[in-house]
């Protein structure tokens, strides 16, 4: 059911990025938001005006052309040539769900009323959003710096009748799509070409995208290694309370308490154990998954920041008649959440393949691989392989973007934050964990059936039981592919929070 989303200023938080690019929902501009667009438009043109005096991005070049005036009656060709010349892009497409969030993040931001935008560019940017226009952005080119400079260039080419969008399963000029509306190209005004690409929306949106996706990672990985601690036959006192308690943090002690409560009425807790402790990727989950959830409540508060900012420069204020050059656009804080964000996913992935290691190797009365008459079947051998490989993939993706820099424009920005090559590994580590969690749970709930007629908590056997409604039993050798990829859907669509309600 469609609802609509007021842009406002009040602070827009994480959960309602979720809910907007969950359900069909419609942007609309408050009337206290539309009026600073206009309020910050009619002062900057009204300042050209009356003192027309060099003015960084206006009335002058750009980057290393700064100092290069423009004449007012070039003033439109210069924001039509700041597009154009700065789609630059490359590679792969931005994911549907990146690009939509990159619209609403620059309406967002344009409507604080410090860009001096047209109120009629803003709609239309409102027009792609509410009728799912995604223009065609390449994730390859932006230096993380000047803010998103040539992704953000594709994002608004259409608003001039180029570039490519994807509308209903067919990709679009930018000129077909404005002939199927019937719409004008708009005409940029002073500074306009500059709001647009100036702006931090694309390591904005990868990055919020990736926190709501490892939010559902960090309590998946918490129930997935529950599931594996009872079909390894595993203890559950190092998860006691105490332990906790006397070194504090945050996130284990959230971790140990969720993994407790899913091991509440176990039968298999109740047996006697042989063993005195288990492995560290069994008996250490609270310190390592916690460190992760750590790390995770920096990265949100880093972006839940991000996203109610004003990133693109100058920075116009009506109030105080000042229009300021700074340096908003640079994406350090990002580029530095988003290579922390990544180690952090990585570390639930590593730690699961170790898990899935233990359960395949044949200890603790369970068979060889899972499998009954191992050597004529090898059952979970190859699944360990994979995660394997893409544990190792993540160790290279998880090489910091952000301790790099190379100088561009010729000298005037020569510092820059790579914060973009940062969202792009973090958004396929955060794939990759998805993938590595749904093997250990296709071993763990294997490895449970050989734990039969023994169950496990009732929560846990609720999963397992919804998990093999979706994948069955390995009794022999088939073909494993498609019950992997059932699983990665599972971790990616099960209600693992309410497993805990």
């Amino acid at each position: 059911m469609a609802h609509e989303h007021l842009i406002s200023l009040t602070p827009l938080t994480l959960d309602e990025v979720k809910k907007i690019l969950q359900g069909h929902t419609t942007l609309a501009l408050s009337e206290e938001v539309e009026q600073r667009i206009v309020r910050s438009h009619d002062y900057l043109h009204h300042h050209l005006k009356a003192a027309p005096n060099p003015v960084y991005g206006i009335n002058t070049g750009f980057g290393a052309l700064c100092n290069t005036s423009i004449s007012p009656d070039h003033l439109e060709a210069l924001q039509r040539n700041l597009m154009m010349s700065h789609a630059c892009g490359t590679g792969e497409e931005v994911p549907a769900e990146v690009v939509k969030l990159m619209l609403f993040l620059k309406v967002q931001s344009l409507g604080y009323g410090y860009s001096g935008v047209q109120l009629t560019t803003v709609h239309r940017l409102l027009s792609f959003f509410n009728r799912d226009i995604y223009p065609v952005v390449y994730q390859q080119g932006s230096l993380g710096a000047s803010g998103d400079l040539a992704p953000l260039a594709h994002l608004c080419l259409p608003l001039i009748g180029l570039g490519e969008v994807r509308f209903q399963e067919f990709k679009l000029k930018g000129h077909e799509l404005l002939e199927i509306f019937s719409w004008e190209p708009i005409r940029l005004q002073a500074k306009e070409g500059l709001a647009l690409l100036n702006g931090t929306q694309l390591m904005s949106a990868y990055g919020s995208v990736i926190c709501l996706k490892a939010r559902q990672l960090s309590v998946a990985a918490d129930v997935v290694a529950a599931l594996s601690l009872e079909a390894f036959d595993g203890l559950k006192a190092p998860f006691s309370a105490q332990i906790h308690q006397v070194r504090p943090h945050t996130g284990q002690i959230k971790s140990a308490a969720r993994i407790l409560q899913l091991l509440a009425d176990s039968e298999l807790q109740q047996q006697p154990k042989q063993q005195v402790q288990d492995p560290y990727s069994f008996r250490c989950v609270p310190q390592v998954h916690g460190a992760s959830l750590d790390a995770l409540a920096y990265a949100e508060q880093v972006f839940t920041t991000e996203i109610n900012s004003v990133t693109d420069n100058p920075n116009i204020f009506p109030d105080e008649e000042l229009i300021l050059s700074g340096g908003n656009f640079h994406g350090q804080p990002l580029a530095l959440a988003l290579d922390f964000l990544s180690i952090a996913l990585a570390e639930w992935g590593s730690i699961s393949e170790r898990r899935t290691f233990q359960l395949i190797s044949g200890q603790r009365g369970l068979p060889q691989f899972l499998i009954q008459e191992p050597g004529l079947n090898s059952g979970f051998m190859i699944p360990q392989y994979t995660a394997a490989s893409i544990v190792s993939q993540n160790k290279q993706l998880c090489t910091p973007a952000s301790v790099d820099s190379i100088v561009s424009s010729n000298g005037q920005e020569d510092h820059v934050s790579m914060g973009a090559n940062a969202a792009t590994k973090a958004y396929q580590v955060v794939q990759n964990v998805e993938r590595i969690l749904a093997i250990e749970l296709m071993v763990a709930v294997q490895a449970l059936e050989f734990r039969r007629p023994l169950r496990t908590s009732p929560v846990l056997e609720k999963l397992v039981a919804a998990y093999r409604m979706q994948v069955a039993p390995l009794e022999q050798d088939r073909v494993l592919h498609p019950d992997m990829e059932k699983s990665i859907r599972f971790i990616q669509n099960f209600p693992f929070e309410e497993l805990l309600t």
